[in-house]
């Protein structure tokens, strides 16, 4: 009698998992809700979470076409960039570094213009948090100061959108002098009669907080974004307490005075058009 074996049908359900693999760059999860969202929808949606409002970090020139009107923005001070005079020491050359985020940015950590607001002109600086973490050294605070004094010789109102990690530690002491040059500039165009707008994004903390970035005549912020000096982590591990639900957050700061409105993306150019019309009596 002969034998022989016969493969038996695998049974239905029996099969091994596959691994599906998701083409990369389609879908985000939201940090504040955990939610799995289509790209596109949250490009659509000015880069917000449509579950929870989130509001995901955007590039500085992604911000300007959302805030100033068409064709209006010109550029200023584009080709000052940042430099190793200090030959700073550390794991990795910060020359190398400035090389490795000029390839995902542009300039440095903050972008400085001109242009209009629903027509009304304005000297504009917007932080890029992907240059360094929106690190503020000699170039930035050198840039943000020529703007402010664009704003005092067009007779026009200042902005800047703040998202940065605080002073650039491989610039040093010359990195901290920022604090004071962006302030003391900004004394100038109080004493001119001459608003301040500042717009604190997600995260704006550090040398930033510390100085021109709660300076303004208005304060304002996007919903959630952590706002402080030192981390919450560095914090609680100073003074080793628990801190409160919401602590550094938009919300948070609102409630106990520290700004003075949160403004959605969605609302901030109509919202910004019409605080500049009460500031200059248009």
């Amino acid at each position: 009698m002969a034998w022989f074996s016969r493969k038996k049908a695998p049974m239905p359900g029996a099969e091994k998992n596959k691994t599906v693999q998701m083409p990369e760059g389609v879908w985000t999860k939201c940090k504040s809700c955990d939610e799995i969202i289509y790209n596109k929808e949250i490009e659509r949606n000015l880069n917000v979470c449509p579950k929870c409002d989130y509001h995901f970090r955007i590039s500085a020139m992604e911000r300007i076409d959302l805030l100033l009107d068409k064709g209006t923005f010109v550029e200023t001070n584009a080709s000052m960039q940042s430099v190793d005079f200090l030959q700073f020491k550390d794991t990795k050359k910060y020359r190398d570094r400035i090389k490795a985020a000029l390839k995902k940015s542009t300039g440095d950590a903050v972008i400085t213009g001109i242009g209009q607001i629903e027509t009304l002109p304005v000297s504009v600086g917007v932080f890029d948090f992907g240059f360094m973490g929106g690190s503020m050294g000699s170039v930035v605070g050198e840039k943000l100061t020529r703007a402010i004094e664009k704003g005092l010789d067009m007779k026009c109102p200042v902005l800047i959108f703040s998202s940065s990690g605080g002073a650039r530690m491989q610039e040093s002491i010359l990195s901290l002098m920022q604090m004071a040059k962006t302030s003391a500039a900004l004394a100038k165009l109080k004493e001119a009669g001459l608003p301040f707008i500042s717009v604190l994004t997600d995260p704006t903390t550090g040398g930033v907080t510390a100085s021109f970035a709660m300076l303004g005549d208005l304060n304002i912020a996007e919903p959630k974004a952590l706002i402080g000096f030192a981390g919450p982590r560095v914090i609680e591990q100073t003074i080793r307490q628990t801190l409160p639900e919401g602590f550094q957050r938009s919300e948070y700061l609102l409630e106990h005075g520290m700004i003075d409105m949160i403004v959605r993306r969605a609302e901030m150019k109509a919202k910004l058009a019409q605080i500049l019309r009460v500031f200059m009596k248009r």
